[in-house]
């Protein structure tokens, strides 16, 4: 069993073993789209991490057996879970085999990385498991990349996950989750799009978002970024709105991890991207939308160097949700239509 897999290794046809991040992450890699280089610690070193810790399977049977709507039992049993996934003792050769691979991806040894839950169900159509699991940024050292795989791990039995697993009605026994380690981009600006309106479904526009630093600032709502709307066919910029931009989320290079800071007075009412920018993002979406054939909610990030870089990509799933919906509800007999094309009432 290969525990860890570059990304170079990877496709859309291994979301099992590396989840749906990292075999989303593989398959824009090898199909040479800008992608930080990184590997994925495979679902099956969770496999083998759970079986030391609930052989039996009766934990995952207790969570399965919870009551959807008990909000008080779902948080303690989750935070019951996550305690024991991250106090139970080293699993050595899970822990050599990140450790050599983050070696051979870090030649610098203290390269930041970013280690991201790669839930086997995530960014799938049928269910957008986005932001329920751990993502930890700027990370230095082995050591802290182990620690940091184990708190993904965890993260999959937070109250939101696990209520969320419990509404859908799934199934917990081989429910894994990969990890994604990853070369961090030293982000000047961040943001996402879309590559039809997230407002309208229009197919035709491609829906830009972003502002200065780390897109965890747009995650954790604490600006409001800049909007533009490109359309797709001429790459003219349809509309714009700049949002004053107060704050940003930088990297803490003296203890690790991210810091928010302010955004210098001259720099909150200006675009945190330019024009040229724009096109190229708009350039980008277009390419990946055509690679899976279908319109995506993607991540991005510009550099402070300039370059220009993917950070994920997953089917936008709300207004695909909505063109699968039939137009008419089934009636009980085939007359029932016939009455309904006609005005008829029963």
């Amino acid at each position: 069993m290969a525990r860890t897999r570059f990304f170079s290794e990877l496709g859309l046809a291994d979301v099992l073993s590396a989840g749906g991040k990292g075999a989303n992450l593989g398959e824009l890699s090898r199909a040479g789209l800008p992608v930080p280089p990184g590997f994925v610690v495979a679902t099956e070193c969770f496999a083998e991490f759970l079986e030391t810790l609930d052989p039996s399977g009766a934990e995952r049977a207790k969570l399965e057996s919870l009551d959807a709507n008990d909000v008080a039992a779902i948080a303690a049993a989750g935070a019951e879970m996550r305690a024991r996934i991250e106090s139970a003792d080293a699993h050595h050769a899970i822990d050599q085999a990140i450790a050599a691979s983050h070696a051979k991806l870090c030649e610098a040894g203290e390269t930041p990385v970013a280690v991201r839950s790669s839930a086997t169900s995530e960014d799938s159509e049928e269910a957008s498991f986005a932001g329920l699991q751990d993502t930890y940024l700027w990370l230095r050292g082995a050591d802290a990349v182990k620690k940091h795989v184990r708190a993904c791990w965890a993260s999959l039995y937070s109250a939101e996950s696990l209520s969320y697993r419990r509404r859908l009605g799934m199934r917990e026994e081989g429910l894994s989750m990969g990890v994604v380690v990853q070369r961090m981009a030293d982000s000047r600006a961040s943001g996402v799009m879309f590559t039809r309106s997230p407002l309208t479904g229009d197919r035709s526009v491609i829906a830009i978002e972003g502002s200065y630093g780390l897109g965890s600032c747009i995650v954790s709502g604490e600006v409001t970024p800049d909007k533009f709307i490109v359309n797709k066919v001429t790459g003219d910029i349809m509309d714009r709105a700049i949002s004053r931009k107060t704050m940003q989320h930088l990297p803490d290079l003296a203890a690790g991890g991210v810091t928010a800071l302010p955004v210098p007075d001259e720099r909150q009412d200006i675009p945190s991207i330019s024009d040229e920018e724009i096109a190229a993002l708009a350039q980008l979406a277009r390419k990946v939308e055509r690679h899976y054939g279908r319109p995506q909610d993607i991540e991005w990030a510009i550099t402070r160097a300039g370059e220009l870089f993917l950070l994920q990509s997953r089917p936008e799933t709300v207004w695909a949700r909505k063109d699968a919906e039939p137009v008419a509800k089934p009636k009980a007999n085939a007359m029932e239509h016939v009455f309904a094309m006609f005005g008829g009432n029963r």
